[in-house]
């Protein structure tokens, strides 16, 4: 069976491998004929954007380590959830099945706005969210980011627990952390263990990820989209990868909170994270690629799609050429001009050069502000 491309527009998978994304327990359950078909309508804006929303106040006194780590997880865990998905998908014979996935996430205001994992929700058509004390409340999603691998939805409720949020910034080797979890779809639990390395960065799924904390706290499928804590009981770490092999152990790794706070305010604010845009799907090529497309080159970014009128369109791209420099910096792969773009500003003007065929040809493309997912 011939695979599809792993693209631009798709970023994150769970894999199978050394590593993998910690969040979702998934279980079949309702009978193919009982299951309602994937909606192939585009996404539409939350009801819950709210362009006036930011980070609850930060206490004005400095907080001190708690005593123990007991203390910190009495503390942090009333405001730990479980997120219970609902996912439609097809078997063999393209019936319609659905099958339930468990994952984590921190309310981290009295509005009910939760962080979370995108692999947790990608794809879900019915959320759930349940209590340390076993309240369940409906949710939706407000905005999700499969770049940084994280999302933000909203319990169908007011007035809960919320954590407090802290600076990641300020983390060093060796501190002691506690992650806070639906581990194994179990219920909320929590694992110690200290900062391994920081500014770390982990490919998974062909999508890199960037300045992450390792620590050496046990996370497991479920654990996806749960606090990691510092002693202060403030959550300075959303958990997300672990690496899982025979004979390694204490590998875990979760996106620092302070990278995550422009995210999660562009997600509230208006639904999704606005950067610099080519307006192309890509995919990485290789030897593998090279040769059954027919390419002359054996690395770059081979161009999948391109957005009608974007800016790859306005200067002259076309499906099947691959992108070899970006800006005067070579392209080995997708990732490194994704970070080339990212980079970038908008409105920024950035020489291209790309090969077609056998000729190598060179282009100016102005890079626009990426547009919602629902345009």
């Amino acid at each position: 069976m011939k695979q599809r491309p792993r693209v631009l527009t798709v970023l994150l998978a769970v894999v199978l491998g050394l590593v993998t994304l910690t969040g979702c327990i998934t279980v079949p359950s309702v009978t193919p004929s009982e299951a309602v078909p994937t909606s192939t309508e585009p996404p539409v804006p939350s009801e819950y954007i709210d362009p006036s929303w930011t980070f609850p106040s930060a206490p004005s006194s400095e907080k001190e380590d708690l005593p123990a780590i007991a203390d910190v997880v009495r503390t942090v865990r009333p405001a730990v959830v479980s997120v219970i998905t609902e996912m439609v998908g097809h078997d063999l014979f393209n019936q319609a099945y659905t099958q339930e996935a468990a994952g984590s996430g921190v309310i981290m205001d009295n509005e009910g706005y939760i962080i979370t994992n995108n692999h947790v929700v990608e794809g879900a058509s019915n959320i759930q969210v349940e209590l340390v004390d076993g309240t369940k409340y409906s949710a939706s999603i407000v905005g999700t980011d499969p770049l940084t691998d994280l999302a933000v939805i909203r319990a169908e409720t007011g007035g809960l627990p919320y954590a407090s949020l802290g600076s990641s910034d300020d983390l060093v080797v060796g501190e002691w952390v506690v992650a806070i979890g639906n581990a194994l779809g179990e219920g909320i639990s929590a694992t110690e263990g200290i900062v391994s390395r920081l500014n770390v960065s982990i490919t998974v799924g062909g999508n890199t990820l960037r300045d992450l904390i390792q620590t050496t706290a046990a996370v497991n499928p479920g654990n996806s989209g749960g606090p990691l804590s510092n002693m202060a009981g403030e959550v300075i770490g959303i958990n997300s990868v672990k690496v899982a092999d025979i004979g390694v152990e204490g590998m875990s790794y979760a996106i620092t909170i302070d990278g995550a706070r422009p995210i999660i305010q562009s997600l509230v604010n208006q639904g999704y994270v606005t950067r610099p845009w080519l307006g192309v799907s890509l995919y990485t090529v290789d030897s593998f690629t090279a040769t059954v497309n027919k390419l002359s080159v054996d690395e770059g970014a081979l161009v999948v799609e391109v957005v009608g009128g974007g800016p790859a369109d306005t200067a002259g791209l076309e499906k099947g050429d691959v992108i070899v420099e970006f800006d005067g910096a070579t392209i080995e792969n997708v990732d490194d001009l994704l970070q080339g773009i990212i980079g970038s500003e908008v409105g920024d003007v950035v020489p291209l050069t790309y090969v077609r065929g056998e000729e190598r040809l060179t282009t100016s493309a102005q890079l626009r502000e990426s547009p919602p997912p629902w345009d």
